[in-house]
């Protein structure tokens, strides 16, 4: 698809939508995690990764546990587990190739959200790991984050979704079953059952 009408520098985009509508808005970012910060973590059990190539190309993967399973080292320090998942390993892929990440943290029920930056290493060091352990099992390797910037993101976003208004939600009627979308996107040969058959099991066996 081919646009007219392209902006191309911040002097054009900020002609149109104008300068932030207060200073506290730019002089919020931290470069480290203050208390609040903390106990946002603290009681988040979802984060969204957001990761890149060495070619820019983009992944955001969505990871999730019990509140609290992202660990705190310090202000500057974040440890998040890698818990089993579909071994694509795309955030790993491309934290080897760059370091730069970007976290959005969640709270269910909370309009705000965490927003998180820095470099990431994917470490393996024991007492690290012993220290993520959950449901008995020790994770193999994590993500250390080293953290450059974080901020509360407002709640425009939410209030506007409707996010956490469950009367609100749009219906799942008619919406295809992961199981069917997997069949169709990689030309699985077996009936949608089978399939949805091998990601129960593997829900209930691999959580850990």
């Amino acid at each position: 698809m081919q646009f007219n009408d392209v902006i191309r520098s911040e002097t054009e985009l900020r002609a149109i939508m104008g300068e932030a509508v207060h200073s506290a808005v730019v002089e919020k970012t931290l470069s480290q995690l203050d208390r609040h910060c903390v106990d946002f973590i603290e009681r988040s059990p979802f984060v969204l990764i957001s990761s890149a190539d060495a070619a820019g190309r983009m992944d955001i993967s969505p990871k999730g546990d019990a509140p609290g399973f992202v660990k705190i080292i310090d202000g500057e320090t974040l440890i998040i587990p890698d818990r089993p998942g579909n071994q694509r390993f795309d955030t790993h892929r491309n934290i080897l190739q760059n370091p730069q990440i970007g976290l959005i943290f969640l709270i269910p029920g909370k309009r705000e959200t965490l927003r998180v930056s820095g470099t990431a290493q994917i470490v393996r060091d024991p007492a690290v790991l012993e220290n993520l352990a959950a449901q008995g099992k020790i994770p193999a390797l994590a993500f250390a984050v080293r953290v450059d910037e974080a901020f509360m993101h407002c709640a425009k976003c939410m209030i506007r979704s409707n996010l956490w208004v469950p009367e609100a939600w749009p219906s799942l009627d008619g919406l295809a079953s992961f199981a069917q979308a997997m069949k169709d996107a990689a030309a699985i040969p077996l009936p949608v059952n089978a399939v949805a058959e091998l990601i129960e099991a593997d829900e209930k066996q691999r959580l850990y």
